[in-house]
């Protein structure tokens, strides 16, 4: 299935959560002189403009990045998230959203690299035309990320940051990225992996968290944003996590600083609340 558009949700709850941990893990990897890939599986359209129909239809950045955006007693991990969205935002005033390859090459290096994979067929058009002047340094795929997987990883310079976000419309979604985080674990075991997931009363959301601990990963996070009671007929997203295996040792501390005040900004009822949980080697 590929209806999934993210445009239609660009810069809500969700994207705050996936890239406030992305922004951590591209600038841990930066700290060291030797080149990093970043590789994305579902790299969508590259950037969004939030005035477009599309976004525009939904409306979700507004209990979203909007909250944010205006604030200036942020932690140090939201104000690094956010001064990269300011640069795709120069006027001063929020247009754009840069989707999850333009934050990592923001944060990235001359000598880091990009592959991204992304299977929708116009996504894959604007993803090319948005990264067309960034020359060999970012390589754009048309294709299944889970498939890509396997072609890239390990990477030449053995560093890499993989992100895993498919849309979770088919249950099988669910099933794959296990696999997929199994399979790449075996091939690259000193990866760093990051997977968001959607906070669903289906089953298969609940029990991924568990699946993921049980992996062969020497150590993993585990951090979660619930925006609102779960609705009582079941119906929609009320939050989300990230599962990050292999992670750098610097990260629950910036999300300890971080989560408090996103759940005070973009909790829309007394459901809303955090978790964050860990594993060391």
């Amino acid at each position: 299935m590929l209806s999934y558009r993210h445009a239609f949700h660009a810069g809500n709850h969700a994207d705050v959560l996936k890239h406030l941990v992305l922004v951590q893990l591209t600038r841990y990897l930066g700290r060291k002189e030797k080149a990093f890939w970043y590789v994305d599986t579902h790299a969508g359209a590259g950037s969004y403009a939030l005035d477009s129909a599309q976004a525009s239809k939904l409306g979700e950045h507004r209990e979203g990045i909007a909250r944010l955006w205006g604030r200036q007693d942020l932690p140090p991990a939201l104000a690094e998230y956010l001064d990269l969205l300011r640069a795709s935002n120069p006027k001063g005033a929020l247009k754009v959203y840069p989707g999850s390859p333009d934050l990592a090459l923001a944060s990235m290096r001359t000598q880091d690299r990009l592959r991204l994979f992304e299977l929708h067929s116009r996504d894959v058009l604007h993803l090319r035309k948005h990264f067309a002047g960034a020359g060999t340094r970012v390589i754009v795929e048309h294709g299944d990320g889970f498939a890509g997987l396997k072609a890239v990883l390990p990477p030449p310079p053995r560093r890499a940051l993989v992100l895993i976000d498919p849309a979770y419309e088919e249950r099988h979604d669910y099933e794959r990225v296990v696999l997929a985080l199994k399979d790449s674990l075996q091939r690259f075991p000193g990866g760093t992996y990051q997977l968001w997931y959607p906070q669903l009363t289906r089953r298969e959301a609940h029990e991924l968290p568990g699946r993921l601990k049980r992996l062969p990963a020497s150590s993993w996070l585990h951090v979660t944003l619930r925006v609102r009671t779960p609705a009582a007929d079941g119906f929609g997203m009320h939050g989300s996590g990230v599962f990050v295996l292999n992670p750098p040792w610097t990260l629950q501390a910036s999300l300890e600083a971080a989560m408090p005040l996103l759940v005070e900004v973009l909790g829309l009822d007394a459901g809303a609340g955090f978790t964050l949980e860990s594993q060391a080697a």
